[in-house]
């Protein structure tokens, strides 16, 4: 448990700061996805833009503890 909140915490975090950032400097209503305008309401496209940075984040977060194993654990036999 500790490790997914070592993931999910600090990606959280990012999430809502790289939200806010992005969606302060560009308008939902202005965005296009393959050449299309978006037709989402804004909260759907907060919604989205939140799940999407959190998922980025949380990807991060997961190698940064893959990559911090020791030789030990990766020489361990299971």
């Amino acid at each position: 448990m500790l490790k997914w909140m070592q993931v999910l915490w600090p990606s959280f975090m990012v999430a809502g700061l790289a939200e806010a950032v992005f969606f302060t400097v560009i308008d939902p209503q202005e965005l296009y996805l393959f050449g299309e305008p978006v037709h989402y309401s804004l909260i759907a496209t907060y919604s989205i833009g939140f799940f999407g940075f959190w998922l980025v984040g949380a990807g991060s977060s997961l190698l940064t503890l893959f990559f911090q194993r020791s030789a030990a654990e990766l020489n361990r036999r299971a």
